[in-house]
């Protein structure tokens, strides 16, 4: 019987003025490959709930510091940081051909445009700290919100709804 083919996993972008995130969307993937070069990211593995094979090389849009680069391992998905070579403007998409892969998608949920990343101008571009605040080293992020300065108002979402008819 043959092996089956490797398809690409789910992989999600987002950006800031310094970095760029990648998150390959793959549960327990143990010991995958990944080399992360200066123009291009690869990767290799198997997951997921059916233990298929996953492979795919990012070939990016502008060049990384491939050594200041960081992956994170975990039991629902891979993390990279890559750190961008140049800090210049954002990168209109992440790979260098402008095709639009079903498996590649943007990562609302760290996405900042351009225009919002002025309070970041004045923090440190440390990653090992920008990562610990995002939770991939301990530290902030640990402590649960406190609801306590909410108070409750009268919505007019509220009120009784008139009966139907």
């Amino acid at each position: 019987m043959l092996a089956p083919k490797a398809v690409p996993p789910s992989v999600m972008w987002a950006q800031r003025a310094h970095v760029v995130f990648l998150t390959i969307c793959l549960e327990d993937c143990k010991n995958p490959e990944i080399k992360i070069e200066n123009d291009k990211v690869y990767f290799k593995g198997i997951g997921g709930t059916e233990k298929k094979p996953h492979e795919v090389t990012l070939n990016l849009y502008k060049e990384i510091n491939a050594e200041k680069s960081f992956q994170f391992v975990r039991d629902r998905n891979i993390e990279l940081v890559l750190k961008k070579k140049d800090d210049g403007p954002y990168w209109p998409q992440l790979m260098k051909d402008k095709k639009k892969y079903h498996w590649l998608k943007v990562d609302f949920n760290k996405w900042k445009d351009e225009d919002d990343s002025e309070d970041e101008l004045g923090q440190s571009e440390d990653l090992e700290e920008m990562m610990r605040q995002m939770g991939g080293l301990g530290g902030a992020g640990d402590s649960k919100p406190s609801f306590d300065d909410l108070e409750a108002e009268s919505d007019s979402d509220d009120e009784e709804l008139p009966d139907l008819e």
